[in-house]
């Protein structure tokens, strides 16, 4: 890589926390808005480690949990990007991934599928360091496992009359 493309990245990830500022300081709307126009100029070919980052803190700025879904399945299909061995700056988001999909899934009220992602989570965190990071990340999840263990399963869905099984 040359300077010149590390000088660009290095660009690209400072825009993107000088959006996470103003979405850590309330405002939501500029946040969303620079975050959106990073997104447009890397396209859907940009480098995973962005998307990923994008994706994952656009889902944040949304205000519709359904919104916030979609960007953070956005997140995790870019984290996916690179194949299965994923470099390691990306495999680190995986824990956080799934957590933010499984606290999604509880908002839509989609406990079974939260529980799902949440398994993910934990089984991701060999990742993670020991590190501020890595140990909130942990607590976030345990916190999230004793709320859905008090959460009822879902009923199964049953198909109308006339539908095929």
């Amino acid at each position: 890589m040359t300077e010149q493309q590390e000088a660009s990245e290095d660009a690209v990830m400072t825009r993107i926390g000088q959006a996470v500022i103003l979405l850590h300081a309330g405002d939501r709307e500029e946040a969303r808005n620079r975050l959106g126009e990073i997104w447009s100029e890397l396209g859907t070919e940009g480098d995973s480690l962005h998307r990923c980052t994008l994706a994952h803190y656009l889902a944040d700025a949304q205000d519709d949990p359904a919104e916030e879904l979609a960007w953070d399945l956005r997140a995790l299909k870019a984290a996916d990007a690179d194949g299965p061995g994923p470099p390691p700056a990306v495999r680190v988001f995986y824990p956080s991934l799934h957590l933010s999909l499984a606290t999604d899934y509880v908002k839509l009220r989609r406990p079974d599928t939260a529980r799902i992602h949440l398994a993910r989570a934990r089984a991701a965190t060999g990742a993670l360091g020991d590190d501020g990071y890595g140990n909130g990340v942990r607590a976030a999840i345990a916190r999230l496992e004793r709320r859905l263990a008090a959460e009822p399963r879902e009923a199964p869905r049953t198909p109308f009359p006339g539908q095929n099984q």
